[in-house]
Parts: structure tokens; sequence; C-alpha cells
């Protein structure tokens, strides 16, 4: 999906950058936040088309910032999609019930990272 603008929230520089480069390499406009404080600042001024949105992070929960985001008006109908590299039974679950549109477990597969975020972004146009 060319051109589409994606936010990335994850407290690891090693993981945001290497998604940020995958995801350049395949013509995405990339933004970068390491936790939510900064998440919410990006978010005043660059409006994405995705989300990916890293569970474990150290101010607010990943989860908690999706719910946050899901009640905004402004940003509601933005694809979120929950990376954490704990995955835990129940964890899709609870970030389907955040408001999550999907879950990705760490690591992320670099082959088939692009294609997933642009499989998501078409779903979520794709609705009436």
């Amino acid at each position: 999906m060319t051109g589409a603008a994606v936010l990335i929230v994850d407290d690891n520089p090693l993981n945001s950058k290497l998604m940020k480069l995958l995801l350049l390499k395949n013509s995405y406009v990339v933004r970068t936040a390491a936790n939510a404080e900064e998440a919410l600042e990006v978010l005043k001024t660059f409006t994405p088309h995705l989300i990916l949105m890293d569970i474990q992070l150290p101010d607010m929960d990943g989860f908690q910032l999706t719910r946050r985001l899901k009640r905004d008006p402004g940003i509601c109908d933005v694809v979120i999609v929950a990376l954490t590299a704990y995955a835990m039974k129940g964890d899709e679950q609870r970030a389907v019930e955040a408001g999550c549109d999907g879950y990705i477990a760490k690591p992320i597969d670099t082959r088939t990272l692009p294609a997933l975020i642009s499989g998501y972004i078409s779903r979520r146009r794709g609705r009436p």
C-alpha cells in the first residue's frame, strides 16, 4: 500500500528501527514513538492509517493506550495491531477486547510484515 502512513509505538529501539526500515523500503510513511506519551504527541500532527502497538510500554501499556485511542473520534478508525514479545495465553483476546484490529507476536517475520500491514489497511478500508 504505497504511501500509507504507519505509527510504530515500541520502546525497544532495535525493534522500532527494524520495522521502520522494512516499511520505508516498501514505500510507507513512518513515524515512531517509544512510549504512550510520545505516541499521543505524534498523533497531534500525524494521522496514520495503522498503528503497530507494542503491548509492553513503560508508561501506559498498549492495551490502555489502544482503549484511549479508540474513544477518540479523530483516531478511532485507525487500524491498531498489537505487538508483543511475551505472547501469553489470552493476550490475543485481550488485544481484541481493547480494540486492536490484529495481533502479531514478536519476533516479527521480516519477509511478511509489509504484506501483513497492507492487508490490515486494505481490510479496514473495505469496511462500510
